[in-house]
């Protein structure tokens, strides 16, 4: 069973909200195949709530993330997943150089996605925080990405999960 990882830092509104878009996706495929999508945090404490704008940009698109709860990475979950996308360069280096174990699965979204390195930066630091914009430009990263992430996950490098 191919399954995906999404990870930002503190796992209550860029990875859940990548993980939701993703299995609207899915839900929408012929494909028979059973996945297993979740998200995580690099750093992040376990069973927050999604963000309060995280939830209501999710359903401005037509998602709900009202039982999302936040945990963290780490070396368990890694192991379950056969690809782990993280929204920014410092998360890939530190992921990579905590797990090594795991290097080859972990990559920044934009690669997969665009073919070419950039963050998908956490927005929280504004003044105003995550806007109804960073929710549609994520969901068109991964609606523009979906056809790789899906096959870069199901990769026979990446041994399916069972």
């Amino acid at each position: 069973m191919p399954s995906v990882l999404f990870v930002c830092t503190g796992n209550r509104y860029r990875s859940p909200l990548a993980a939701a878009v993703f299995t609207k996706c899915l839900e929408k495929t012929e494909d028979k195949v059973e996945w297993k999508v979740g998200s995580a945090g690099t750093w992040t404490e376990l069973g927050l709530p999604a963000d309060r704008r995280a939830i209501r940009d999710a359903k401005s698109l037509g998602l709900d993330l009202r039982s999302h709860r936040s945990r963290q990475v780490d070396a368990g979950l890694l192991s379950r997943c056969n690809l782990v996308l993280v929204m920014e360069t410092g998360q890939k280096e530190a992921l990579q150089v905590e797990f090594p174990q795991e290097r080859e699965k972990i990559h920044l979204l934009s690669e997969v996605v665009a073919g070419h390195s950039y963050d998908f930066l956490d927005s929280f630091d504004d003044i105003e925080g995550p806007s109804q914009d960073d929710a549609r430009e994520l969901s068109n990263l991964i609606l523009d990405g979906f056809t790789n992430i899906c096959e870069l996950a199901k990769r026979p490098e990446y041994p399916q999960t069972e």
